[in-house]
């Protein structure tokens, strides 16, 4: 497939784990609903949009509500999420994920951020990131959620690289999805089981180096 040239990588579970803010958000707006929302139930809104992850929530809990009122409901849970992400530090960057940025920027690797989070500027910033990604592509630049490639192809298109000299890395099936239908590589983050149709499977972004990367251009 030839060169590697850029890597797009999605952020939550990725390059920091906001997923638990998440989950508290969902389980107290199901406890103000009146039933109770496990770790378990939360495992099926991972990598699904706000909106879709309301209606898995709502069925759950056996509850059918108006569009108007839905709306209400998914503002508030991103309210409440947000005051958690405000509130975060750079030490909550995950093991490896800023060196690993470091090293393949001075190696002249391109970098881009595809994430369907609308909240992705906030947690940069708040990491102290930002800076390090060339093309910012998030839940407010795109129209499709994954498994569609719409996030990954966009932030190819504005690093000028083709989706083939690209690398992708997710920790969400539909994401790993996504990066394949868009032509690219894949590293997943998480489990095999799960993640098994991307190139490579990891634990973390601390067990990527460029040397491991530039390997995954030369398996063809």
């Amino acid at each position: 497939m030839g060169k590697i040239k850029a890597c797009l990588f999605d952020l939550d579970g990725v390059i920091v784990d906001t997923a638990k803010y998440h989950y508290i958000a969902w389980r107290a707006l199901a406890n103000e609903l009146g039933f109770e929302f496990t770790e378990a139930d939360n495992e099926q809104l991972k990598g699904v949009s706000r909106m879709r992850s309301l209606d898995i929530l709502l069925g759950i809990g056996g509850i059918t509500l108006s569009d108007a009122e839905k709306e209400r409901l998914a503002e508030k849970k991103n309210e409440n999420y947000r005051r958690y992400i405000l509130q975060m530090q750079p030490d909550e960057i995950l093991p490896g994920a800023k060196e690993l940025l470091l090293e393949l920027k001075e190696k002249g690797i391109r970098i881009a951020l595809g994430s369907a989070s609308k909240n992705a500027m906030t947690i940069l910033d708040r990491l102290e990131l930002t800076d390090l990604f060339e093309a910012i592509i998030d839940g407010t630049k795109v129209s499709e959620a994954k498994p569609n490639p719409e996030v990954f192809l966009k932030g190819a298109a504005e690093l000028g690289v083709s989706p083939e000299a690209c690398v992708v890395f997710e920790d969400a099936e539909a994401g790993v999805e996504a990066a394949l239908a868009g032509k690219m590589r894949c590293v997943g983050i998480g489990s095999p089981d799960i993640l098994g149709k991307a190139n490579l499977v990891i634990d973390g972004l601390h067990q990527m180096s460029y040397t491991r990367l530039m390997t995954l251009g030369s398996d063809e």
